[in-house]
């Protein structure tokens, strides 16, 4: 019984651990792979939108793309934002549709590694993204995107690898240092990821994503006071103090899972 009990934690703690690394990161939390703001023409960035604002814009892009499903920007946009209302599936059939219209477009196809990605598609997305890179002239974006895919699929080295290529190509380049930071959080080294987070938040370019990551790395640490003010930087209070809550309530949620085990062991002992 109380086995089941602990599984029962273990998978809920692994799924809301899941949802808080795609609120905050969109980061590489959906662990996404890459960090950079795609905005609608308000100039609105996509992670500040409220879930009426991006259910708004949904609506709007829908029927921009369904006049014109050839407009690589539009087409973009839509899949971008059907991912953050988590309909990934809606979305990749949007990014496959347009990469069989521009099946040599390195944007293309690295939106549609991403698409797939999201859709839980890791070995596809792969192949999309290494389509998409040539080496004769390699994009910090395709191989930053690959470096996420890895950490997905748990090969953290040959990701990191990715990242530090991506950062040779592009110095300093907020994105792929939160993209590393983030792959140590899915490690549990808290302490690296910070670091690496906070040296991302410093760039000149770096968004909200990134600090929320950031944000998501403190209160995984319990500052949660810490990681609300920073929040705050980019969220309403009422959208960051509901974010470090439910933080709380997933971190207190691993306690008890922990707390469970001791319990189990303590049992065993005794017979």
């Amino acid at each position: 019984m109380v086995h089941r009990r602990i599984a029962s934690s273990a998978r809920c703690f692994a799924a809301t651990l899941t949802v808080v690394l795609a609120l905050s990161a969109a980061g590489c939390a959906d662990r996404s792979m890459t960090t950079g703001s795609i905005a609608r023409p308000s100039g609105k960035p996509l992670e500040q939108m409220s879930a009426g604002e991006l259910h708004g814009a949904a609506a709007s892009l829908g029927k921009a793309f369904a006049a014109n499903p050839k407009d690589k920007t539009t087409a973009m946009r839509y899949a971008a934002v059907l991912q953050m209302n988590g309909k990934s599936e809606q979305a990749l059939a949007v990014m496959r549709k347009l990469a069989i219209g521009y099946p040599s477009d390195r944007d293309v196809l690295a939106a549609y590694g991403k698409a797939l990605a999201g859709a839980g598609q890791f070995e596809q997305a792969l192949d999309a993204v290494r389509r998409a890179q040539t080496p004769e002239y390699p994009d910090w974006k395709l191989a930053s995107a690959e470096g996420a895919i890895l950490d997905q699929l748990g090969q953290a080295k040959e990701a990191r690898a990715l990242y530090r290529r991506a950062l040779d190509l592009k110095p300093n380049e907020p994105s792929v240092l939160s993209n590393l930071g983030m792959s140590y959080v899915l490690e549990g080294d808290l302490r690296t990821a910070e670091t690496y987070l906070r040296s991302a938040t410093e760039q000149a370019g770096a968004d909200s994503r990134v600090r929320q990551n950031l944000a998501l790395v403190v209160g995984l640490q319990g500052r949660f006071d810490e990681a609300e003010q920073i929040a705050r930087q980019e969220l309403s209070p009422e959208q960051a103090q509901a974010n470090i809550a439910y933080l709380r309530s997933m971190l207190a949620q691993q306690n008890s899972w922990s707390q469970l085990k001791k319990d189990e062991k303590k049992g065993a002992g005794s017979t």
